[in-house]
């Protein structure tokens, strides 16, 4: 799991929109693993739905653009910017047990937003 000093690091080394919003450590997390479940390509892709609302969606809390960004500048294989990032536009579905460590998963409404047809693969 990305440690807290991981995430002070890549929130320093990263520049972000005029008014960064972070609510907790935990969606930078959310975001990590969502990422790290889809499909890596070799050029950047557009995703036709915003990206933090597929996230937040499949985990259950609110996520900000700003942590979808320092979970990307983060992740080793992630390449671009929001929302052009190198992954499959065929969406997979990231398993449940991505979550299962992560306090702040699944602790607010949005998990009733999820669909699952908007992901052509499932983890």
């Amino acid at each position: 799991m990305i440690t807290k000093e991981q995430i002070e690091k890549a929130k320093k080394e990263i520049v972000l929109q005029d008014d960064p919003h972070h609510e907790h450590d935990d969606c930078i997390r959310i975001a990590y693993e969502w990422l790290d479940a889809q499909r890596k390509t070799k050029k950047s892709s557009t995703i036709s739905r915003p990206l933090k609302h597929l996230i937040e969606n499949w985990a259950g809390r609110y996520v900000s653009q700003s942590d979808v960004e320092i979970a990307a500048h983060l992740h080793p294989n992630i390449s671009g910017k929001y929302s052009r990032y190198n992954i499959s536009s065929r969406l997979t579905e990231p398993s449940m047990d991505r979550l299962k460590n992560i306090g702040e998963a699944l602790t607010q409404g949005y998990r009733e937003l999820h669909r699952p047809e908007n992901y052509k693969l499932q983890e």
